[in-house]
């Protein structure tokens, strides 16, 4: 028995992205007929049904689901192969996570420089929480992730990147906070389960036996932020967040023991994976990293 040939699987990949045999062979200039068989041959092969009616829709399987993960991976794969043979620079499809805060504050710069320099790469970028990213790069959903300390790395390769400043965040009518005890049973503003600097506030409030009254749950750090300042409750941000949501004006920032406010961002692959395009945005992320360091020794060295 062959391999499965990657005509099969871009077939495959077409109609479930376009969740109709009619759109997808009009996507691919194919007709209809020779969709549907192709579609059935892949499915006898492999011995799985791979689509399900739905609504006068085509829908994955569960089989199907899982196809989709790999075909993803050896379509792209196939095409950087073809670019890195024909002229050695990127090309095809980077799916990359990245935390809120990271994609917010540090990536645009980064990606803008990359967009620029390799105009053939598309980058697709999700948000998450650091758990939640881990699993998507272990489960080949996306190809690297930036993600917080800490994290279990099991089967993963890591490259630290980015540091952070974590700082505690109220309304400005709240008393002064000088210890986890000034915040008595106060509710807790912070991502879902999963997000690394929330672990931190928690077990930093845990050490002194402080427990929220309840934590509200927000899927961004504006979210987040607005309903501190409304005074809903406390929450713990990188600082760079606050910078650019504007949001010191309208509540009150205090710093945290450097165990918990110093935080590292890391860039995290699966072990072993080599890509070009990949190993290029690597490259940019160093390189961003030391126009920072020079921008801030300039500052500190120039008069005052």
């Amino acid at each position: 028995m062959g391999n499965i040939d990657l005509t099969a699987l871009e077939i495959f990949k077409t109609v479930a992205e376009q969740g109709s045999i009619t759109k997808a062979a009009a996507r691919l200039h194919r007709v209809q007929s020779n969709v549907t068989t192709r579609v059935k041959q892949l499915e006898e092969r492999l011995g799985a049904q791979l689509f399900l009616r739905q609504h006068r829709r085509l829908v994955l399987s569960p089989q199907g689901k899982r196809l989709l993960a790999y075909a993803d991976r050896l379509l792209h794969l196939s095409s950087e192969a073809e670019a890195a043979l024909r002229n050695g620079t990127p090309a095809g499809t980077l799916q990359i996570g990245a935390l809120e805060s990271t994609a917010a504050t540090r990536l645009p710069p980064v990606l803008s420089r990359y967009h620029r320099a390799y105009p053939d790469v598309r980058i697709e970028l999700v948000t998450g929480t650091t758990g939640a990213l881990v699993t998507r790069v272990m489960n080949r959903e996306v190809e690297a992730a930036f993600v917080a300390e800490p994290f279990t790395a099991n089967d993963l390769e890591a490259e630290p990147v980015f540091s952070e400043e974590l700082v505690l965040i109220a309304p400005k009518s709240f008393p002064k906070i000088k210890t986890p005890k000034d915040i008595g049973h106060t509710t807790l503003i912070a991502f879902a389960t999963g997000c690394s600097y929330r672990r931190r506030l928690e077990a930093w409030l845990g050490g002194a036996q402080v427990v929220p009254e309840r934590v509200m749950e927000f899927g961004s750090y504006h979210a987040i932020v607005a309903c501190v300042a409304a005074g809903a409750g406390i929450a713990i941000v990188p600082r760079s967040v606050l910078r650019v949501s504007r949001g010191e004006r309208h509540l009150t920032a205090y710093p945290l023991p450097a165990a918990v406010a110093k935080a590292r961002t890391c860039l995290v692959w699966p072990r072993g994976h080599q890509s070009i395009a990949l190993e290029a945005l690597r490259v940019e992320v160093r390189r961003t990293k030391q126009q920072v360091a020079v921008g801030r020794l300039n500052s500190a060295q120039a008069p005052r």
